[in-house]
C-alpha cells in the first residue's frame, strides 16, 4: 500500500527448487530495462520543466556522443510524436533525447530520492542509464518503491514488512524506520501518472494486458537485451507492485511472444482488486 509503505505481498521465485539458494530475489537485482523510463527521465524532466506530456520529439534513428551511440527502437520508429506517446510506444530514441536535455547526473540523483540504492554514480553515467542499462540495475523492491512514490504524489515512503515487534509484556521492542521525503511535486507526479495510464489503455499500449474493470492503471514494461529480464511495474488507486521474471543465471526467458511479468502481474492484480471498490486516480 503506497499510503503506508507497508508492503502487503512478496514473492521470491518459483520452481521446486525455489528455495535451494535461500534467495528471495525481490532483493536482487537486476536490469530494469524501459521500465526504468518513467523514473530516470519522464518524472525528473516533468519536475525541471524540460518537457510536458504534449513536447513533441522526432522518434527517427538519431547517434548520440559523436555518433558513438545509436540506440535502436525494438518496434520501429514514429517519426513527430509526444512524450506521452513515445512512453505508450516504448522509444528508446526519444527516451535518449530526453535524458540528454536531463543530464544523467541528474537522472540519477532523482533516482537516488526514489529509492533506487543499486546505482553506480560513476559507471552509470552514460545515456544509456535511461534504457535500464546500468551496471548492478535495480530490486522489484526497489521499483516497486519507487513507482509508489508517483502514485503517492511524489512522496516516497521506505517500504516495510511490519508495523512493530512486541516482547510479552506488549513493550515495543522494534519499530521500522520508515523515511518519508518528497521527491517530486504533486503535478509532477500527477502528470507522469497520466502519461503511464497510456501504456495500458492507448491503441498500442505495451502494457494493454494490465487493464482492471472500473479501476486506473498506470504502468509501464521492460524488457533487456537479449530478452533476459521481463518487467511490469505499476499501481492502481490502492496499490504498487513490481514483477520481475528471469534466470538467476541471466539467459533468455523463452515466453511465448508475451512479457511473462506483464502477465503474472495483471492475473495477481485482478484478483487482488475484483472486491475493491471501483476507483480513478
Amino acid at each position: 500500500s503506497y499510503k503506508t509503505g507497508q508492503v502487503v505481498g512478496c514473492m521470491g521465485g518459483l520452481g521446486t527448487d525455489v528455495n535451494a539458494l535461500g534467495l528471495n530475489r525481490i532483493n536482487s537485482a537486476r536490469q530494469p530495462g524501459s521500465s526504468i523510463k518513467p523514473l530516470a527521465s519522464i518524472a525528473p524532466s516533468i519536475e525541471k520543466k524540460i518537457i510536458t506530456a504534449g513536447t513533441v520529439y522526432d522518434d527517427s534513428p538519431t547517434s548520440f556522443d559523436n555518433g558513438k551511440y545509436s540506440p535502436k527502437n525494438s518496434s520501429g520508429y514514429k517519426g513527430l510524436i509526444t512524450v506521452r506517446k513515445a512512453i505508450e510506444v516504448s522509444s528508446n530514441v526519444v527516451e535518449v533525447k530526453i535524458m540528454s536535455e536531463l543530464g544523467p547526473e541528474n537522472s540519477i540523483k532523482f533516482l537516488k530520492q526514489l529509492g533506487l540504492d543499486h546505482l553506480d554514480e560513476k559507471s552509470d553515467s552514460g545515456l544509456a542509464l535511461v534504457l535500464g542499462g546500468l551496471t548492478n540495475g535495480a530490486t522489484p523492491l526497489e521499483m516497486a518503491g519507487a513507482y509508489a512514490t508517483i502514485a503517492n504524489g511524489g512522496e516516497y515512503i521506505t517500504p516495510t514488512f511490519y508495523t512493530k515487534l512486541v516482547d510479552s509484556q506488549g513493550k515495543t521492542v522494534l519499530q521500522p524506520k520508515q523515511e518519508k521525503r518528497r521527491v517530486m511535486e504533486e503535478t509532477t507526479a500527477y502528470i507522469t501518472a497520466d502519461i503511464l495510464k497510456d501504456v495500458v489503455t492507448g491503441s498500442s499500449g505495451t502494457a494493454y494486458m494490465c487493464k482492471i474493470s472500473g479501476m486506473d492503471v498506470s504502468a509501464k514494461t521492460g524488457t533487456t537485451d537479449s530478452k533476459k529480464d521481463k518487467w511490469l511495474c505499476g499501481f492502481t488507486p490502492y496499490y504498487s507492485a513490481a514483477t520481475w521474471v528471469g534466470y538467476d543465471t541471466p539467459e533468455e526467458v523463452r515466453y511465448g511472444n508475451a512479457n511473462a511479468a506483464q502477465q503474472i502481474w495483471a492475473r495477481i492484480m485482478k484478483d487482488i482488486h475484483s472486491d475493491l471498490k471501483d476507483a480513478k486516480f
